[in-house]
C-alpha cells in the first residue's frame, strides 16, 4: 500500500459543527479512502502534500439533478436525440465536478442515459465526473407533469407503474421518481394540480423498497405532497408548500425533504423577458412562500437534503454552492446548509458508509478552499477551488 498525507489545512469533516486546526489526512492511493485523520502529529507517508493553511470540507452530494437537461431552455430541451442529450449529459457532469459536487442522484433522466454513465463511471470508462446514483426516466401520469417520450414513463394505472418500475429496476435504476404534483416548467399544470395517486406511487414503494431502492416524488403543493407522504416515498422533492400535517408524517415515516430552492429563485431573476410569463409568475408566486414553509420545515426537524433541480432555467451545473447560499440566507447556520449535503443526503441515497463525511474507512472526496466556509457559506462559490475524487485531483 502506498500513501498520501494531506496536512497543513483546517477540517471540517461534515460532521463536528466546528473547524479541526492543524489537521492532517492519510490517503490510500490504491483504493482512494482514507486511512487516518487527525490533528497533531501526522504519520508518515509515501507522499506528502502540503495544504498550506487551506480549508478543507467534503466533496457536495447534490439529490436533485437532471443531467440530460438544458438550462438555456424554458422546457429543458428534451426533444433532441439520444447522441446530443449523452453529449450534453458528460459535459454538465464535468462542470459540476468543477463546481465541488462529487455525488449526484439524478431525478429523471431522457433515454435512461444516467444508468449508463453511472455503469461507465462504476468501470472507469468515464472519469473528472461525480458519481451517479441513477433514476433513469421519471414517472409521471399522461398528460402530467414531465410526460415526454424521451424523458418519462407514462404510467395511468398501478399495474402499469408496477411493470415500468420493474423495467427501470431491471435495466439499473436505483433511485425511482414519480411526479405527484404538476410544476413550473409545465404549461398545462400547476403546483397544486395532484398527479399519480396514493395506489399508482405506493406500487412504485413498495417495487423500489423490495430492491432496496429509493423513492423520490416531485411534489409541490397540495394534495399531491400529502399523497406521496401516505405512499411511503423516501423524499419529497421541492415541497414548496409543505404544512404542518404533511410535516407531522414526515418526522413520524422519516420522510426527507429536497428543497431546490435555487430553481425557483433563478426563474424571475433571471428570466424576465426571456421565459414564459406563464413560468415566471408560476415561480414568482411561489417563491416566498417556499422560503417560509422550508425554513419552518427546518426548524421542526425535518430532514433536509441538498439538491439544486440542476438543469431548470437559470439553473445551471455550476449552482450547489448558491442553494447552500439561500438556506443560509432563509434560517440555516452554515453548518446546518452544509450537513444538509454530508449527512442528510449521504444518507439518503443509503452512501453513508462510504461517503459524505471525511473520516478513516471512506472515500477522500474533499475540496479545497481559501476561506472558511462555517464563517462564510460563500467560500463554497470559489471558481478556482481543488476537487478532489477519490484522494485524486480532478480540478
Amino acid at each position: 500500500m502506498t500513501t498520501t498525507l494531506y496536512s497543513n489545512f483546517s477540517l471540517f469533516d461534515g460532521q463536528q459543527p466546528q473547524l479541526q486546526k492543524q489537521a492532517w489526512m492519510q490517503v490510500d492511493d490504491q483504493t482512494g479512502k482514507i486511512t487516518a485523520i487527525g490533528t497533531q502529529n501526522p504519520p508518515a507517508a509515501d507522499q506528502q502534500v502540503n495544504l498550506e493553511g487551506k480549508y478543507v470540507t467534503p466533496g457536495l452530494i447534490n439529490c436533485h439533478t437532471h443531467i440530460t437537461i438544458d438550462p438555456t431552455t424554458y422546457d429543458g430541451g428534451t426533444s433532441i436525440n439520444v447522441v446530443e442529450s449523452t453529449v450534453r449529459a458528460v459535459l454538465n457532469l464535468h462542470t459540476m465536478l468543477k463546481s465541488g459536487v462529487t455525488y449526484i442522484r439524478e431525478c429523471g433522466s431522457s433515454y435512461d442515459i444516467d444508468i449508463t454513465l453511472s455503469q461507465l463511471i462504476a468501470n472507469g470508462m468515464l472519469t473528472q465526473v461525480p458519481e451517479i446514483l441513477p433514476s433513469g426516466k421519471a414517472f409521471s401520469m399522461t398528460g402530467g407533469h414531465g410526460d415526454s417520450p424521451n424523458s418519462g414513463h407514462l404510467v395511468d394505472s398501478p399495474d402499469e407503474m408496477r411493470k415500468a418500475v420493474r423495467q427501470a429496476q431491471k435495466i439499473g435504476a436505483k433511485a425511482i421518481k414519480v411526479m405527484a404534483t404538476g410544476g413550473v416548467m409545465t404549461k398545462n399544470d400547476f403546483m397544486n394540480d395532484p398527479q399519480l395517486s396514493v395506489a399508482e406511487m405506493q406500487v412504485a414503494v413498495e417495487e423500489a423498497h423490495h430492491k432496496g431502492n429509493i423513492v423520490a416524488a416531485h411534489a409541490e403543493g397540495n394534495p399531491g405532497i400529502f399523497n406521496a407522504i401516505k405512499a411511503g416515498v423516501d423524499s419529497i422533492e421541492h415541497g414548496f408548500y409543505v404544512n404542518d400535517e404533511e410535516i407531522d408524517l414526515m418526522l413520524q415515516q422519516g420522510t426527507y425533504l429536497t428543497p431546490t430552492i435555487v430553481a425557483d429563485w433563478a426563474i424571475p431573476k433571471f428570466g424576465q423577458g426571456i421565459l414564459p410569463e406563464w413560468e415566471i409568475k408560476k415561480a414568482a408566486d411561489a417563491l416566498d412562500d417556499l422560503y417560509h414553509n422550508i425554513a419552518h420545515a427546518h426548524e421542526r426537524g425535518v430532514a433536509i437534503t441538498l439538491g439544486t433541480d440542476a438543469g431548470t432555467p437559470f439553473n445551471d451545473f455550476s449552482m450547489t454552492p448558491v442553494e447552500l447560499q439561500l438556506m443560509v440566507e432563509h434560517g440555516f447556520s452554515a453548518y446546518e446548509a452544509l450537513a444538509t449535503s454530508s449527512q442528510n443526503s449521504a444518507r439518503l441515497m443509503q452512501i453513508d458508509d462510504q461517503y459524505g463525511t471525511l473520516e478513516a474507512g471512506k472515500f477522500a472526496d474533499f475540496l479545497v478552499l481559501d476561506h472558511d466556509p462555517l464563517a462564510d457559506i460563500t467560500a463554497l462559490q470559489q471558481t478556482d477551488k481543488a476537487v478532489y475524487k477519490k484522494g485524486q485531483r480532478a480540478y
